[in-house]
């Protein structure tokens, strides 16, 4: 699998837009560093721990379908 593309996309950018919120209070307030979540928002990650998917969604108040979603390549 090494460096394939992946389908997975992340609508973090439009969940903290929505929310009024920052990327950098986003790390603080869910104990996520920030280079993560810019990782993540930037649709660069290849793997999410649940904890962090969970604290992301608790700050949120979102679920996992609202923050990630599967698309075409």
């Amino acid at each position: 699998m090494g460096d394939e593309p992946h389908r997975v996309r992340c609508h973090l950018d439009e969940l903290l837009l929505d929310r009024g919120m920052t990327l950098t209070a986003l790390a603080e307030q869910a104990g996520v560093t920030v280079v993560n979540l810019s990782v993540l928002k930037n649709d660069r990650a290849r793997a999410v721990r649940f904890s962090t998917l969970t604290a992301i969604c608790e700050v949120l108040d979102c679920s996992p379908g609202e923050l990630l979603s599967v698309g075409s390549l």
